[in-house]
């Protein structure tokens, strides 16, 4: 063994160590306990000195810190930045300390883990707040704020090196390509010169091993395979999980702040944002955010798309709600940054029904990206690039996220990610992944950290301007945004179906073989979405029929508002019961709410109809239902059977009979129908059909038996049911209390 790969990898670590130096301190630091914020200013008392060394922390806790400093004169060829170290590194990033910085007064940029500087002008004065959250977990952190310079050559020069070392990593260093790039890589280390680290001679030489492989490898040997990896910059942010609403609304500002801070370095930086609910945090809570957001999409560099209002669940909300999501999402998108939102972009949800083709064509929608269906336990879908037909035949254009690493024996595995890297391992991965090669060469990476981790980084857009060449053997990466990533996909698709004379189609439910304990999980979130989609939509009736009739006013704002509460509850980890406990505080007290509106407006518009009816001393009974019925009316223990009422019209009872036909004697309830009696353990034992003289049940049976199985599936408690978990079962036959 010759060792060249060691050498090189020593190299790049000796150049990264190299390109980085202290700058200073930023002197005295002071800070203060507070709670979530409610706007961009600071306290204006209680601050303390931050002593050297301390440590802070407590879940969920949040602190203000703030220091005034003047950065040192410039130097040539370096940036100068300011550097955050929690001493968290290592651990997850969505439950980890996350701050937003603030200079001279203004917001900048979010920082955590994956985030931990900040570019610096030189010579300048600075008055800096840090606006400190600890996270979720109940420890202590560091908090050890510095400045630091970075020396661009340097840097340029670690890059150009890494990059195609972790390439040749990929393919395996026996591989021809691997060998063609390691050849090239091993002459430019040797015009490095080592001897005296960072004098004149080491300049000279950086210079000349980066004219090297900028001239031997990425314009000489690269650019030879015609296979592309979009690169979509995204943050996928679960707007309530493993933390609550207001801690996301919080996620929103740092990540998106991040994103306008890093486009000022990168121009080519691209970045797609579904999800108009984190629009909405952001505008209500950082305007001149928000300002800066709706430049970039102007500027064609900022992509709001994702069609819904956020990533719904998409199996236990009902179709009138799925379509409320659309409606709710695209006209944010269109009143906000005039953008009509042609993609329903669901990464993470947990399935998908049949009836969405049909809805999402009649709500202009005309592609579906999703990613989390890889994540099949058994049954891997046989495309990733196809039509999705519905239960009336209705297709939408589907394409799934395929980005993943390469494993080391260099099989593809099935899980996919929507929170991707630009490393050549996702980048090739994400290509061999891909099912549909001969009908499209275009696959795509959504990159950036998510739920808080602040999306794209340096590092990975560093990386993208390497792989962007095609290193050997490599697909060549794009910037790219998913609407025009799809276009490019449906335009190669629609012409090879027409060559190969076949189309790849799915038709059906698209099921997702996992977390299928979410179900059941938190019952109430369920009850409590599909009452107030029925009170809604019978308020919306009865305000249309009484607007209509008696020239009575429409409250729009109310109802909207009320429809934008259950959508947020409809978020595809806060309905499904996967979320923490706190989470459904948030959703009891705003489901209340949604009553209390509901209620008011149903008892109003019901008052405002019974007044101009001529009952004749009978009673109004209205049909909210969209279909015609007969209905049984109970007043003070009096019953009337009604005529048949029109959808959404009424009748008039006039005659109450004084009993309900209903008998009840111990365990026993019996009308004219049926007699039906009950075990003491709440069973139904016996269902007798008077009108044809017999037993419902066969002996021994009971008609609602609870089967009661253990819970011990193999992984995400509460998420799952394990095929195994009908090997153990039992009645629950206890008494009834």
């Amino acid at each position: 063994m010759n060792f060249i790969d060691r050498k090189i990898a020593l190299l790049c670590s000796s150049l990264k160590q190299q390109s980085l130096s202290d700058a200073g301190e930023i002197g005295t630091l002071e800070y203060v306990p507070c709670g979530y914020k409610t706007d961009n200013t600071p306290p204006a008392d209680g601050w303390q000195v931050f002593e050297k060394n301390q440590r802070i922390g407590g879940k969920d806790g949040h602190f203000w810190f703030r220091a005034d400093f003047k950065t040192p004169e410039p130097v040539k060829g370096k940036r100068l930045f300011l550097n955050l170290v929690t001493g968290s590194d290592g651990r997850w990033d969505a439950r980890n300390p996350q701050s937003i910085l603030y200079l001279n007064g203004r917001m900048i940029q979010g920082m955590d883990i994956n985030h931990t500087d900040l570019s610096l002008e030189p010579d300048t004065q600075y008055r800096l707040h840090i606006y400190f959250y600890t996270g979720m977990i109940d420890m202590l952190v560091d908090f050890v704020p510095s400045l630091k310079w970075v020396d661009e050559k340097i840097e340029k020069l670690y890059y150009d090196f890494n990059v195609p070392l972790e390439a040749c990593r990929v393919l395996g260093f026996e591989s021809e390509n691997s060998i063609r790039m390691m050849s090239v890589l091993e002459q430019a280390a040797n015009l490095v010169s080592m001897r005296r680290p960072l004098d004149g001679e080491y300049y000279k030489s950086v210079d000349a091993a980066s004219e090297f492989l900028d001239r031997e490898l990425y314009h000489g040997i690269c650019g030879n395979s015609t296979a592309v990896v979009n690169c979509v910059g995204h943050t996928h942010i679960d707007v309530a999980w493993l933390w609550t609403l207001a801690q996301t609304r919080e996620k929103a500002q740092r990540s998106f702040a991040t994103v306008i801070e890093l486009m000022k370095e990168y121009p080519e930086y691209l970045f797609m944002s579904s999800q108009p609910q984190l629009y909405k945090y952001v505008k209500e809570a950082a305007p001149e955010l928000y300002a800066q957001i709706k430049e970039r999409v102007k500027e064609g560099r900022w992509e709001p798309e994702g069609a819904m209002w956020l990533e719904a669940d998409c199996n236990l909300i009902s179709g009138e709600s799925m379509v409320r999501q659309i409606v709710h999402g695209k006209r944010f998108m269109k009143e906000e940054f005039g953008v009509d939102s042609k993609i329903l972009w669901l990464p993470d949800v947990f399935g998908y029904s049949a009836a969405m083709p049909q809805i999402l064509k009649k709500c202009g929608v005309d592609h579906f990206v999703t990613s989390k269906i890889s994540w099949n336990e058994f049954n891997k879908l046989p495309y990733d690039t196809f039509q999705w037909e519905g239960i009336d035949g209705t297709e939408i254009f589907t394409n799934f996220i395929t980005a993943q690493n390469m494993p080391a024996d260099g099989k593809p595995v099935n899980i996919t990610t929507y929170v991707g890297d630009i490393t050549p391992s996702m980048v090739l991965g994400s290509w061999n992944r891909y099912q549909q090669k001969e009908y499209n060469n275009e696959t795509v990476i959504t990159y950036g950290f998510g739920d808080g981790g602040g999306g794209p980084t340096r590092e990975m857009l560093e990386r993208q301007r390497r792989l962007a060449y095609g290193l050997p053997g490599f697909p060549r990466t794009v910037m790219s945004t998913a609407g025009s990533y799809l276009a490019k996909v449906r335009k190669n698709f629609e012409e090879n179906t027409r060559k190969l004379r076949r189309t790849p189609k799915w038709v059906g439910e698209l099921y997702l073989e996992f977390h299928r304990g979410t179900y059941t999980s938190i019952a109430k979130n369920k009850k409590n979405n599909r009452k107030c989609e029925f009170l809604l939509q019978k308020a919306e009736a009865l305000s249309a029929i009484e607007n209509l009739l008696c020239g009575g006013s429409y409250p729009e704002k109310e109802l909207y508002s009320a429809w934008e509460t259950v959508l947020l509850h409809q978020f595809h980890d806060i309905i499904p019961g996967s979320s923490i406990f706190e989470v459904y505080e948030d959703s009891d007290r705003d489901y209340n709410a949604v009553y209390g509106t509901g209620d008011r407006v149903v008892s109003g518009k019901l008052d405002a109809l019974a007044a101009g009816i001529q009952t004749d001393g009978g009673l109004m009974v209205y049909n909210p239902l969209g279909f015609a019925r007969r209905a049984t009316v109970r007043i003070n223990g009096k019953t009337a059977e009604t005529d048949m009422i029109p959808a959404l019209g009424w009748t008039v009872v006039k005659k109450i009979a004084p009993s309900s036909g209903v008998t009840v004697s111990g365990n026993t309830v019996e009308n004219k129908y049926y007699r039906l009696t009950l075990d003491e353990s709440g069973r139904i034992a016996s269902l007798y059909d008077k009108r044809f003289d017999r037993e419902v049940f066969k002996a021994g049976a009971f008609g609602n038996e609870i089967q009661v199985f253990e819970d011990f599936p193999k992984e995400y408690d509460a998420w799952e049911i394990t095929n195994y978990y009908k090997q153990k079962m039992w009645v629950l036959d206890d008494a009834a209390v």
